[in-house]
This record gives C-alpha cells, sequence and structure tokens, in this order.
C-alpha cells in the first residue's frame, strides 16, 4: 500500500513532540510491513529537503507557519501523480484542509486534541482567533473521512463539534519496549492484575518529576507554585524539570523569585536515556497541563513505576485512573495538587501500590498495537473509497 502522511513536522525537527513520536512509532512499523510510506511536512533550519528515516521516505517543505498553505499546493504539483492509496492529515493545530485539494485518493485523519480557547494563551489573540476558526471547520471540510484519535476525550470533543461518532475510532498511543522493562517487575502482568510490587531501592525520596515541553498551555508555573507548599510539609522534596519550549526563561526567573532555586532543576531536552533514568529514580510525576491528547509521558512514567498526579482534563483524564494509577485535581489547583503531592511522598504505602498499578496498566499499550488498528483503519479507508467509487 502507498501511503501519504501530512504533518506539520518530523521526528528530526528540533520542535517535536508527542505528535511527532507517535507519528514515527506507528508509521516506521506500517513501513516495515511492507508498506510504502511518505511523510511531507516542514523545513527546519539545517535540515535536508528530503530524507529516509526508518522506512519513511521524508519530503520537507514549507517553513513553520506557511505549511499549512503550501502542503496542498505542494501535494497537487508534486505528489498527486504518484498515485498514493491513501493520503493520512495527522492535523497537528491548524488543518491544511487537504479535501478541498485531494482528486482521487480517501483521506484520513489523525488527531491527538482540539485546542478550542487553548490558543488565546499561547499566541497574539488575532491569530488565535484565525486558528480557533481554522478548527471550527473540520466537522464541515472533513465530514466524510475517517478520524482516528488517540483517546476517548479527544473523540467526545470531535462528537461535540459536530463529526459523527461512527466515523471516529480510538487508537491509544504505544510504549517504547525500553519502558515496558524500566521497573523490573518482571514477567508481563495480566490485564486485570493490580498488585504488581514497586522498586523502591532505586527511588530517590521526595523526586517529583515533570516531562514535556515548556509551553504557556502546560501550566507548570503552577507545579512549581505547589512545589513552594511541598517544601513546607516535605522540606527535602525536589522537583526536576525535564525538557525544553519558549518558557523556559519566564519558568526560571519564577523559581528565583520564590526561592526555589535549591528545589527545582531544569534539565533541558535529555536523551531517552537520561529520560528513562531520571523516571525510574522519581517517586512521583506531575502534569498540570490544561490538555493533552492523550499522554504518552504519563504512560512511560507508568512504566517506570511513578504513580502521577494530574490536572483533571482531557487526555489526562484518560491516562490516568484516579485513585488507580494516581490522582486527578482540579485544573489550576495548586493547593489541590501539592495535597497530593505532600500524601503520596509522605505515604509511601499508598504510592507503591499506585505504582504497582500503573506498571502493570502501562504494559497493556505498545506501539506494535497502535499500528496495527492505525493499519487497520487506514483500509477500512481504502475500502470504503472503493465500494464509493
Amino acid at each position: 500500500m502507498r501511503i501519504l502522511v501530512i504533518n506539520w513536522r518530523d521526528i528530526r525537527n528540533p520542535e517535536a513532540g508527542g505528535a511527532e513520536v507517535h507519528l514515527h512509532e506507528t508509521f516506521s512499523r506500517i513501513a516495515a510491513w511492507g508498506n510504502e510510506v511518505t511523510l511531507l511536512c516542514s523545513r527546519f533550519p539545517g535540515a535536508a529537503d528530503s530524507d529516509q528515516i526508518d522506512g519513511i521516505d521524508v519530503i520537507r517543505h514549507g517553513g513553520k507557519w506557511t505549511f499549512n498553505f503550501t502542503a496542498p499546493w505542494y501535494y497537487r504539483r508534486h505528489l498527486a501523480h504518484r498515485s498514493f492509496d491513501v493520503v493520512i492529515e495527522d492535523l497537528n493545530k491548524i488543518p491544511a484542509l487537504m479535501p478541498w485539494f485531494l482528486d482521487g485518493p480517501p483521506l484520513m485523519v489523525l488527531l491527538h486534541h482540539l485546542f478550542g480557547t487553548t490558543f488565546y494563551r499561547e499566541i497574539n489573540p488575532v491569530l488565535a482567533t484565525y486558528l480557533y476558526f481554522m478548527e471550527r471547520l473540520i466537522p464541515r471540510v472533513y465530514r466524510r473521512c475517517l478520524f482516528e484519535a488517540v483517546s476517548e476525550s479527544t473523540r467526545d470533543e470531535l462528537v461535540r463539534m459536530g463529526v459523527a461518532a461512527d466515523r471516529i475510532s480510538v487508537v491509544h498511543n504505544g510504549l517504547d519496549a525500553r519502558f515496558l522493562d524500566a521497573a523490573n517487575m518482571g514477567p508481563p502482568a495480566a490485564p486485570d492484575r493490580k498488585e504488581a510490587p514497586a522498586a523502591p531501592d532505586r527511588k530517590e525520596a521526595g523526586l517529583v518529576i515533570y516531562l514535556g515541553r515548556l509551553k504557556k498551555y502546560k501550566n507548570v508555573d503552577h507545579l512549581i507554585q505547589a512545589m513552594a507548599i511541598v517544601r513546607e510539609k516535605v522540606p527535602g522534596a525536589r522537583l526536576v524539570i525535564v525538557g525544553a519550549g519558549d518558557r523556559r526563561r519566564a519558568l526560571e526567573a519564577l523559581t528565583r523569585s520564590m526561592g526555589l532555586d535549591d528545589a527545582v532543576q531544569f534539565t533541558g531536552f535529555v536523551s531517552e536515556a537520561e529520560k528513562l533514568r531520571l523516571l525510574t529514580r522519581a517517586e512521583v510525576a506531575a502534569y498540570p497541563s490544561s490538555k493533552e491528547g492523550w499522554g504518552i509521558t504519563v504512560i512511560e512514567a507508568n512504566a517506570c513505576g511513578v504513580p502521577v498526579v494530574a490536572a483533571r482534563v482531557p487526555g489526562l483524564r484518560d491516562a490516568v485512573v484516579d485513585g488507580e494509577t494516581g490522582v486527578l485535581v482540579p485544573l489550576g489547583d495548586r493547593e489541590a495538587m501539592a495535597r497530593a503531592l505532600i500524601d503520596l511522598l509522605h505515604d509511601r504505602e499508598k504510592r507503591e501500590w499506585l505504582a504497582g498499578n500503573a506498571v502493570a496498566r502501562s504494559r497493556l499499550y505498545t506501539w506494535d498495537s497502535t499500528a496495527r488498528e492505525t493499519l487497520r483503519l487506514i483500509r477500512r479507508s481504502v475500502e470504503e473509497s472503493t465500494d464509493a467509487a
């Protein structure tokens, strides 16, 4: 099968995030199974115009802010003649409105989450309004397409927006195999097993970790403010913030202003090996974001025997089972987040029980399964198109 994927970034882009990890892990497997996969994405400084990454042929065109405008034109002029069996728009922030430009192959949509009013927290109001209304076009422009959503929350948002429920399938993210053995738990747990033991000997007392991009909507400032409260009850508590982004300077300034220099560490971008090392040492992970598609980093933390305290928002409430693999708190409630962290840092028995549940649940998610389900939907999309013709 000849598959074209259109996404804003590729896995080598310095600004690549969870969506790009999902794309790469899924479609590199689909390519390895004998399918021809081409990715059309934007350029970034120093990147070649073409590349091959783990079986995926990568074509880079357009810039960070122009890709959604130029991608349809590039497709019509340079790619349409290649007779792809299916085109997949990995819809990341700005729709390219590809159904208006395709003449032949069916289009399938892969969606992590909708941003909605979250745009207004990140960018100026004029651009935010433009992006907000671009999202509102999705039910009309993509009404004939099949959708793959990465969480039940994303599916529900699409339905509320006007996409037919029977056009949406939920396919969860997978987990890198390196994380599956991270907690040293022995053989994989059965799906209903919730008593897997934790590995406390490798944990650093009082260590809390955040893993993700440093963007405004991620609300890392809420976590830093919560840590000030945590330190009053757990003096040795320490927060490690792993990730890069345009909010780092502001967050470092906040840390200094609150006198938390000795309690908060910023690592910037780290390798997968270092990320794994930090996760296996942490006692608790925290995610105060306003919205996520699913939360790959939540499941990565769980696989390392780390329960999660997170905001009760779309995506995170799908990834965290409240009271079983972690604790959900109201969005923006710094005191509630602090109380949950203090409780878990103080209560070793509860923390290890949650960690055991988290490890068992994490083993239900594999990228092989994600890729198989995605390929099944691709075939359904092609079959529907053939039947309609």
